[in-house]
C-alpha cells in the first residue's frame, strides 16, 4: 500500500470555554494545521470530522465556513476511537489516489458529568446498574487487585506520574502535579478510584493534514509517517460490563486492544519494546495499568512492576502519556486520538518543548471506547 505521511498538525487545547462555538474550536486546529503544512483550505481535497456529541452534518457546519471548495465533508463516528477511523479512511482515501491532501479533525464539547449511558447502552442494560463508566473501571480495578495484588498504591502512582507530565503541555486543561498523598486523599468517586486519577469529558479539537509520503517535501521538511492505523471491534464482549451482545466460555476474550496491538504491529514491522513513546487512554489510573499489558509492555498481572520501576516515567524506558494523559487533558471523545497523534507528531519532530522525549523516532497512541471500539496508530519519523 502507498506510504502516508503526516504534514500538518494543529491543536485546540482540551478544556473548558464557555460560549466559544464548537465550529470555532474545530476551525482554530484546521486552521493550525494547515499553516503548518503550508497549504490553504482550496488545497484540501476531502475531509473526515469525527464527534460523538455533535450534532448531524458537524463536518459541514465546522468546515464550510472556511470556504465553499465542494469537496466532500464527511462525519465520522466510533465513540472513543473515532479519531483513529477518521485518519484510517482519510489514509484509504489517499491510498486509493482518489486525492493528494486529506483532513482528518475531531471536534468535540460534550456537557459536564458522566457520559450519558444511553448513548451506547439499551434502556434495561443502563437499568442493569453497569453502564456508568466509572462503575465498571472500577470493577475491572478490584478484579485485578484480586488476582495479582495491584494496590492503590500503583493507580496512585500512575495518576502522580500524569499530572507532573501536564505541568508541561499549555494543551493540557489541568497543569498542576498532585503528591501521592492528596491523590489518595481525593475523595472516590467509585473505589479504588479517586477523583484525581479520573478523567473529564470536556472540549476541544485536533485535525491533521496527510498526503502522499513520495510527495511529504513539497509541504515540510520534517514528514512524519503512519506506518499503521488500526480499528477494530471487540471480537466478543470485550469484558463483563453491558451490552453483552456475545460472549464464549470456551476461549479468553481476547481485549480490543491486543487485537489492534498486534495488527498494528504487524504493518508497522515493530513491537512493543521499539516504542519510544505512547500516548494512551487512561481515562482512570487503572486503565492505564490494564493497557499496559494489552498492549505487551509486560505480561498479564505485572504491569504494577513497570510504574514501580519507573519503566513509563518521562525519562524510562518507554514513556507513556508524557502529555499527562487523559487524567490531565480530559476527553473530548472526537478529538481524544487526533490530539494523541499531534502530541505524538510533536515529540518526533523535536518540538515538544519542556516534555520532550530525547531522540524519539517512534511513537504509539491508543484509544479504546464503548462497544470494544479500539484504534491504534503507530508513527515514524
Amino acid at each position: 500500500m502507498k506510504k502516508i505521511a503526516i504534514v500538518g498538525v494543529g491543536i485546540h487545547p482540551f478544556g473548558r470555554f464557555g460560549e466559544k462555538s464548537y465550529q470555532q474550536i474545530g476551525q482554530e486546529a484546521v486552521r493550525m494545521a494547515l499553516k503548518d503544512a503550508n497549504v490553504a483550505w482550496k488545497d484540501i481535497q476531502v475531509a473526515y470530522l469525527s464527534s460523538q456529541y455533535l450534532p448531524s452534518t458537524a463536518a459541514s457546519r465546522v468546515l464550510k465556513p472556511l470556504g465553499e471548495t465542494g469537496i466532500s465533508l464527511v462525519d465520522v463516528e466510533a465513540a472513543c476511537a473515532s479519531g483513529g477511523v477518521s485518519v484510517n479512511i482519510a489514509m484509504l482515501a489517499v491510498q486509493a489516489e482518489a486525492c493528494d491532501l486529506a483532513l482528518a479533525v475531531g471536534v468535540e464539547k460534550m456537557p459536564r458529568g458522566f457520559m450519558d449511558p444511553m448513548m451506547n447502552f439499551e434502556k434495561w442494560q443502563v437499568q442493569m446498574g453497569l453502564s456508568t463508566n466509572p462503575s465498571y473501571w472500577a470493577m475491572s480495578a478490584r478484579r485485578h487487585m484480586h488476582d495479582y495484588g495491584t494496590t492503590e498504591m500503583h493507580l496512585a502512582k500512575v495518576a502522580y506520574k500524569n499530572h507532573k507530565n501536564s505541568v508541561d503541555n499549555p494543551n493540557s486543561m489541568y497543569r498542576k502535579a498532585f503528591s501521592i498523598e492528596e491523590i489518595l486523599a481525593s475523595p472516590i468517586v467509585c473505589y479504588p478510584i479517586h477523583l484525581l486519577e479520573i478523567c473529564a469529558p470536556n472540549e476541544g479539537a485536533a485535525a491533521i493534514i496527510l498526503c502522499p509520503a513520495e510527495k511529504a517535501h513539497k509541504y515540510t521538511n520534517k514528514p512524519i509517517y503512519i506506518e499503521a492505523c488500526v480499528h477494530v471491534v471487540a471480537a466478543y464482549s470485550s469484558d463483563f460490563r453491558v451490552p453483552i451482545e456475545s460472549m464464549s466460555a470456551r476461549i479468553e476474550n481476547p481485549s480490543p486492544v491486543t487485537l489492534a496491538s498486534q495488527k498494528a504491529y504487524e504493518k508497522a514491522g515493530v513491537g512493543p519494546m521499539d516504542m519510544d513513546l505512547i500516548e494512551l487512554q487512561d481515562t482512570d489510573a487503572f486503565c492505564e495499568l490494564q493497557i499496559y499489558e494489552n498492549l505487551g509492555l509486560c505480561k498479564k498481572g505485572e504491569s504494577g512492576k513497570l510504574i514501580d520501576d519507573g519503566t513509563t516515567d518521562r525519562n524510562g524506558r518507554i514513556p507513556v502519556n508524557v502529555s499527562g494523559g487523559l487524567i490531565s487533558k480530559g476527553e473530548p471523545v472526537g478529538a481524544s486520538h487526533l490530539g494523541q497523534i499531534a502530541e505524538i507528531v510533536y515529540h518526533l519532530r523535536g518540538q515538544a518543548g519542556a516534555r520532550q522525549v530525547a531522540n524519539a523516532k517512534i511513537g504509539m497512541a491508543q484509544v479504546l471506547g464503548a462497544r470494544g471500539n479500539c484504534a491504534v496508530t503507530i508513527l515514524k519519523r
